[in-house]
C-alpha cells in the first residue's frame, strides 16, 4: 500500500537562465489546466458524493475518502487506520479475500489504497465500462467488511513487518518519529500513521471492530470520481449502491489545540544504525490552505528544491560540512510542519552544521529573495501544480483534498492562483514569522556506540 507522507513532492528544475524564456510561455500554452465541471450531492445516509466528467480517455478513476487517519487514534491505540488499510482487502459478505482487488486488475484495472495523518483512500482506475462493477466493489465492502478475529492477527502482522522495513531497520528510520512526537505537544499528530509496535501488540479485535464501525461508515465517506462517465447515470449507480448501506453514529472529530510554542526545544536520541550525526530542526506552520501557506511552500521550495536549492547549496556545495541536506512543508489538515534536515559530514561538527541550517532560515526572513530565485521556484511550483493534475487519478486525489480537508470541492479549480500571486515580500515575511527560534524543535540524531544488537 501506498503512503502519501512519505512521497517526495514532484519537483521540476530550471535553469536562471530559462527563467525569462518560462515566464513568456507562461502566458501560452497550458499554464491554467482546465477547469473542472464539479458535481456534488449527499445521499440521505450521510455519503457525500463529488463527481467530474473527463472524456479525455476512456478510463475512470473512483476514490472512497473516509475521513480518518492516524489523529483519530486514541493513545495507546495507535496504528488502526493503517491496519484498516490492509484489512479492507480481506473480504466481505460476498468477497473472499484479495478478490475485490482479483475483480479490479481482471477488468485491466489497477487498485491501491493509502493512509496519511487525516484521512484513509481507497481507489482504482479502471476502464469505464467497468464503472457499476467498481461501485458495487466499493459498496460490498463499507456495508460488509469481515472483520474476523483471524484477518486481524493475519495483516496486524503484515503492518508489524511493515514497521520493522520502513521505520525500524533502517538508519535514521523513526527520526519523523522522534521530530512529531517533541515537535507536537498536544495535538495527536504527534504520532506517525504506521503506529506503534506496542500498540499494535496489544490491540484486541473488540478494539478494532469498535474502530471500524465508528469510521467506516457513509456519514464518514466521500466518493470522488473522475473519469468518462455520465455524471447523471453516475449518481444513479452511486445511490443504487450505497443509498441502502446505514448511517453511522456521529463522528468525532479532534478537538485538541496545540498550544503556541513559546521557547526553543531540543533533544538528543541515539540511533544504533545511524552511521553519521544528523540534526532536524522543525516549525510549527497553519493547517493547508490557510492564506501563509501558498508563500511557505515557495519558501520551502526555495530553501530545498534540489540540488541548486540554497540549503543544499550552502552545507553540501560550499561549506562541504554535511553529506546532505533538505528540507519539506507537510501541510495538514490541523497543524502543520516544516523541517529542515541534514547529515554530517566526517570530520565535522554537528552544532556548525546546525548553525549553517538556521542562518539560511534567518537569512531569508531578513531580506527579499532575487527575482530570478522567486521566479523559478514558482515555476517549480507550478509546473508541478499542472503535470500533476493530467491523469484522472491525479484530478480525483487533488479533488479528494479538496473536498475532504479543505472542505471545499470547487477550490480545485482556483488554487493553481494562490501561489502565482506570491511576492518576494510573502516569502520574507512568513519565513521571518515561522521559521524562528522560539517556534524551533531541534532533534539530534547521534550514533549509539554501544554494541549493535
Amino acid at each position: 500500500m501506498t503512503h502519501p507522507t512519505r512521497r517526495p513532492f514532484a519537483k521540476y528544475w530550471c535553469a536562471p537562465g530559462l527563467t525569462a524564456l518560462l515566464l513568456a510561455g507562461a502566458a501560452f500554452a497550458a499554464d491554467v489546466p482546465p477547469p473542472l465541471n464539479i458535481q456534488q450531492k449527499t445521499l440521505a445516509n450521510g455519503l457525500k458524493i463529488v463527481l467530474a466528467e473527463d472524456r479525455s480517455r476512456p478510463v475512470t478513476n473512483l476514490q472512497v475518502w473516509y475521513h480518518v487517519g492516524s489523529k483519530d487514534e486514541k493513545t495507546g491505540r495507535t496504528g488502526f487506520a493503517h491496519l484498516f488499510e490492509h484489512l479492507m482487502f480481506r473480504g466481505s459478505k460476498n468477497l473472499a479475500p484479495e478478490e475485490h482487488m482479483r475483480l479490479v486488475r481482471e477488468a485491466g484495472g489497477v487498485v491501491n489504497a493509502y493512509t496519511s495523518f487525516d484521512m484513509t483512500v481507497y481507489w482504482e482506475t479502471f476502464p469505464s465500462n467497468y464503472l457499476e462493477r467498481m461501485l458495487w466493489l466499493e459498496a460490498d465492502r463499507m456495508a460488509s467488511l469481515d472483520v474476523s478475529d483471524a484477518n486481524f492477527k493475519k495483516e496486524r502482522e503484515v503492518v508489524k513487518e511493515e514497521r520493522r522495513m520502513r521505520y525500524e531497520n533502517p538508519p535514521y528510520g523513526t527520526m519523523v518519529e522522534e521530530v512529531l512526537k517533541n515537535t507536537f505537544v498536544q495535538y495527536p499528530y504527534k504520532h506517525s500513521p504506521i503506529g506503534s509496535m506496542e500498540d499494535l501488540n496489544k490491540a484486541t479485535i473488540a478494539d478494532v471492530k469498535a474502530f471500524h464501525d465508528l469510521y467506516y461508515v457513509p456519514n464518514n465517506a466521500t466518493i470522488v470520481m473522475v473519469g468518462d462517465f455520465d455524471a447523471k447515470q453516475a449518481f444513479g449507480l452511486i445511490e443504487k449502491q450505497f443509498a441502502g448501506i446505514l448511517k453511522g453514529r456521529p463522528i468525532p472529530r479532534v478537538t485538541a489545540t496545540e498550544p503556541v510554542q513559546t521557547a526553543l526545544r531540543e533533544v538528543t536520541v541515539k540511533d544504533k544504525k545511524a552511521p553519521l550525526d544528523a540534526v532536524v530542526t522543525a516549525y510549527h506552520l497553519p493547517p493547508m490552505g490557510h492564506p501563509d501557506s501558498y508563500a511557505l511552500e515557495i519558501a520551502s521550495s526555495i530553501l530545498s528544491s534540489g540540488q541548486s536549492s540554497r540549503l543544499y547549496k550552502r552545507l553540501v556545495y560550499d561549506e562541504q560540512s554535511a553529506l546532505t541536506a533538505q528540507g519539506q512543508s507537510l501541510f495538514l489538515e490541523g497543524p502543520s510542519i516544516f523541517f529542515g534536515f541534514a547529515v554530517v559530514n566526517q570530520g565535522k561538527n554537528i552544532k556548525e552544521v546546525l548553525t549553517s541550517l538556521e542562518y539560511t532560515f534567518q537569512e531569508m526572513g531578513e531580506k527579499p529573495v532575487a527575482d530570478d530565485e522567486l521566479a523559478k521556484a514558482k515555476n517549480q511550483t507550478i509546473a508541478g501544480f499542472i503535470i500533476g493534475r493530467e491523469g484522472v487519478q491525479a484530478k480525483a486525489d487533488f479533488l479528494g483534498r479538496c473536498a475532504v480537508l479543505l472542505k471545499d470541492a470547487t477550490r480545485y479549480n482556483t488554487e493553481l492562483g494562490k501561489y502565482r500571486k506570491v511576492t518576494a515580500a510573502d516569502v520574507e515575511r512568513v519565513v521571518k514569522k515561522y521559521l524562528e527560534k522560539t517556534n524551533e524543535t531541534r532533534v539530534f540524531i547521534a550514533p549509539d556506540k554501544g554494541e549493535a544488537k
